[in-house]
């Protein structure tokens, strides 16, 4: 059971001028399931994603890197569930590519204009024959307030769908934002085996996206783990459709408000993932203050989420700081004074 985790208000997702969503029942792996999502975009909108560092990465992810970097303009998602397309060789590349180029056709697009995703088995041929052919019913069911389907469209061992909408008056316009995620086994960042799908109504410089796709996430998803595994098929995307009526964010600084709203909602869906963890049974939080770096601080608090003897501590809600302490101890602080250490539970 996901702990203190709920299935989504869908009146409490807004939809977001520019993004329409369709899924569809195309038998990837399992019949009468909701496993293929297309996501649409308006013209104009600027795209941008962090993609996982696993150098054994999937055949979607190789095409994502290359279609984002092609700069036709991304205008389509288009995302399976069930065939996770990795460890496929040239093969895997040429069936992710088939996809792309037959959602392309329907919609008039290049085939570069389209972003593949695929989460679920690895080493096992992608049916891109059924995808293509679900791609009408799921063209057809395309609409503005289809957020929390497309959440239940791209689950796999998750037990409950993600999804989250916030809104706010930034530079003079009302903003929104949702999102939706999936993940629960294989969750450790840089990416996780995740996927996440944010999308704004906010004006936003194109060259300022990838920045603010890359902040959002090292503080959202690049802060969790339910197993230290980390994917070949991670994606977070975010979508800015331009459609809000807000001055246009240029810089870092003009875009911290939309910045804060964006984690916000990118926290929700990756904390829900850990929720969601496949087996867990506790939700735990850790701050680390007091490092020299950032990335000193981030050192330490993997070290002491990644302990087996921690996590079985915190299993049996027994408080025993010597099992973080020991941790703390070997976290690779060349430097670390032990003398110095203050340990607080709750």
């Amino acid at each position: 059971m996901p702990v203190n985790l709920s299935a989504p208000n869908p009146a409490e997702l807004f939809a977001v001028a520019g993004v329409r969503i369709g899924v569809a029942e195309a038998g990837i792996r399992k019949v009468n399931r909701k496993d293929l999502t297309v996501i649409l975009i308006d013209e104009g909108a600027s795209v941008s994603g962090v993609l996982t560092q696993n150098r054994f990465c999937a055949a979607p992810v190789q095409l994502c890197r290359e279609h984002l970097a092609a700069g036709h303009g991304i205008r389509a998602l288009l995302i399976n569930t069930g065939n996770a397309n990795a460890g496929t060789g040239q093969e895997g590349l040429l069936r992710a590519r088939s996809t792309c180029q037959a959602l392309a056709r329907q919609l008039k697009l290049r085939p570069e204009q389209v972003l593949p995703f695929s989460t679920g088995v690895i080493m096992e041929p992608l049916p891109h024959d059924r995808i293509e052919a679900g791609l009408p019913a799921a063209l057809l069911d395309a609409r503005a307030d289809n957020w929390l389907r497309a959440a239940q469209g791209i689950m796999t061992t998750d037990t409950i769908p993600k999804a989250s909408s916030a809104r706010a008056l930034l530079n003079g316009a009302n903003v929104t934002v949702t999102g939706i995620s999936k993940g629960a086994g294989m969750i450790r960042p840089n990416m996780a085996t995740m996927l996440g799908f944010l999308a704004t109504d906010a004006k936003v410089a194109p060259q300022l996206l990838p920045k603010i796709a890359r902040l959002v996430a090292d503080r959202s998803f690049n802060r969790i783990t339910v197993d230290g595994d980390t994917s070949t098929n991670d994606s977070f995307i975010v979508i800015a459709t331009g459609k809000a009526d807000n001055l246009e964010f240029k810089t870092l600084e003009e875009a911290a408000a939309l910045v804060e709203l964006l984690s916000r909602v990118a926290t929700t869906l990756a904390q829900a993932i850990v929720r969601d963890g496949e087996g867990a049974t506790k939700f735990i939080t850790i701050q680390v203050q007091g490092g020299k770096t950032p990335e000193e601080c981030r050192k330490v608090a993997y070290a002491i989420a990644h302990s087996p003897l921690v996590k079985t501590a915190f299993y049996a809600s027994d408080p025993n700081l010597g099992r973080i302490l020991a941790a703390v101890g070997y976290a690779g602080i060349d430097d670390l004074d032990p003398n110095q250490i203050d340990l607080f539970l709750d």
